[in-house]
């Protein structure tokens, strides 16, 4: 408790410091607008800004990006609102019931409520983390470099089961594919050069930032490419009462609250992101209704659920990367990135020699949060419309450009221009294929780690594998790593049994 106290004064410090709060306000304001463009979303804003924060402190750049997070997160509901075209994934599901209420000349009630409810549910869930990071602590502590290792194995055996697309082997490819491709390069712990082909400029490696860009940005841009125009088949009057709107959710404060801790379970998961949440929160709540059949016409409580889960989600996200360095998702591995170019180990290390650093990314959030409401309302209720038609043929340019600056900027290696182009071709056929690029990503972000921990651990060990085994947290990890590579097998015998 006594760490607590010192460290949050110091947290307060670093976040109401310029500029700290400037860049807290720039990130949602670019988060909700970069939200709020069909295909965007967090994940590419936060690749193409990512190398960008290489000149601010590591404190600065993770405030600027979780902010950039958080308000992606609710702008993309304002296409799904507006047009019925999700931003992202991750507000697909508010499409059921806030394009209806758009249609009913309420856009401003179903803007209202998205806002409100994102934010309050951001806000609830960030003071819940900001209440159990102590007990959290106290666990991670726990973990010695053999541990971790077993961790980002676990890591991407979980990312590569659920979040496959029907295919485990699949995914499961896909994670030791990111593992492979950053063992090109100069060796962590010796000078062996591997898979360089005799060309220097790889013996730095690849930069795991450019394969960043490369699956997400640039893939994308390509995907999108051929698309004229904007995207809205139809577009509605926007009419409606924004006081009417924030109303409604105070009004569900109970509904939030599920939807909102709901969304930080779920969220805490590796690969269950703001896409899976929204979609189970709104089945519970129709499960739950007397009257199911309302929601899909505009039911605000539909709208509630889905919106307050996608900022909950952002809660539990930065449970095991905080805790661990294990991004769940596509958005927190880019925020992982993050805290490796700006030279800070998550994990154990950062709950004993910088709480501070995580208190100040919590109350970073619960500000955004705030800014959420103001920001939404003010900006994207008057200009929502024409943010989410934004002409392809501006978009795909802007991002690419970016994209190009951002990843030379940081090292200034002409094989990272390459990088992105080859790995956004490549996003683009795993896509098209079913592998999982979010397998990828977690593989090429833990490739480098699992590698340095493994080498320490069998260093500690004189060699003997023994040292995976020593303990019992270290045998319930393993068992955690066989079990979940046992369920696919399981599953598909039992189908197999039935048919």
């Amino acid at each position: 408790m006594a760490s607590v106290v010192s460290a949050l004064p110091e947290a307060l410090s670093i976040v109401f410091s310029w500029p700290a709060f400037g860049l807290l306000v720039a990130g949602v304001v670019f988060g909700i607008t970069l939200g709020a463009i069909p295909g965007i979303g967090s994940v590419i804003g936060m690749a193409v800004t990512l190398p960008l924060t290489l000149p601010l402190s590591g404190a600065e750049a993770l405030i600027f990006l979780t902010a950039v997070y958080s308000g992606a997160m609710y702008g993309s509901s304002v296409a799904a609102i507006l047009i019925n075209v999700p931003g992202t994934p991750a507000s697909a599901a508010s499409i059921y019931d806030g394009y209806p209420l758009t249609k009913q000349g309420k856009a401003k009630d179903a803007l209202a409520i998205s806002a409100t409810s994102s934010a309050l549910g951001g806000t609830t869930t960030m003071v819940a983390l900001f209440v159990i990071t102590p007990l959290v602590s106290s666990i991670v502590l726990l973990f010695g470099t053999p541990h971790i290792f077993l961790v980002t194995i676990l890591g991407i055996i979980m990312i590569a089961v659920i979040a496959a697309q029907g295919s485990t082997i699949k995914g499961v490819l896909s994670g030791a594919f990111g593992l492979l491709i950053m063992t090109v390069g100069t060796a962590p712990t010796t000078p062996v050069s591997r898979y360089t082909f005799d060309t220097p400029l790889l013996l730095s490696g690849l930069s795991f930032v450019a394969i960043l860009l490369g699956v997400f940005a640039i893939a994308e841009m390509i995907r999108i490419i051929d698309i004229e125009g904007g995207t809205a088949a139809e577009i509605a009057e926007l009419g409606g009462n924004t006081v009417r709107g924030i109303q409604t959710v105070l009004a569900n404060k109970l509904l939030m609250l599920r939807s909102s801790f709901l969304g930080m379970g779920i969220g805490s998961l590796p690969g269950a992101g703001g896409a899976v949440s929204n979609f189970i929160a709104y089945a519970v709540e129709v499960q739950r209704s007397d009257d199911p059949d309302s929601y899909g016409t505009g039911n605000p409580r539909g709208l509630i659920a889905t919106e307050s889960s996608n900022n909950g989600t952002v809660a539990g996200s930065l449970i095991p990367v905080l805790s661990f360095g294990i991004p769940g998702s596509p958005s927190t591995a880019i925020l992982l990135g993050a805290f490796l170019i700006h030279g800070i180990d998550p994990g154990p290390t950062l709950f004993e020699n910088s709480l501070d650093l995580i208190y100040a990314l919590i109350v970073s959030l619960i500000v955004s949060n705030v800014l959420i409401i103001v920001v939404g309302l003010m900006l994207i209720a008057p200009l929502g419309y024409k943010i989410s038609l934004v002409d392809t043929k501006y978009i795909v340019p802007i991002i690419v450009v970016l994209a190009a600056l951002g990843t030379i900027s940081l090292r200034s290696n002409p094989i990272d221009l390459l990088t992105i182009l080859v790995f956004g071709i490549i996003g683009l056929l795993m896509k098209r294929y079913d592998y999982s690029i979010v397998a990828l990503v977690l593989g090429a972000v833990l490739g480098t780690l699992s590698e340095r921990t493994l080498n320490r651990s069998l260093l500690l060990s004189d060699g003997s594998l023994d040292i995976f085994v020593g303990d019992p947290l270290a045998i319930l990890l393993v068992s955690l790593i066989v079990s979940i590579l046992l369920v696919p097998v399981l599953k598909g015998s039992i189908r197999r049994a039935h048919s």
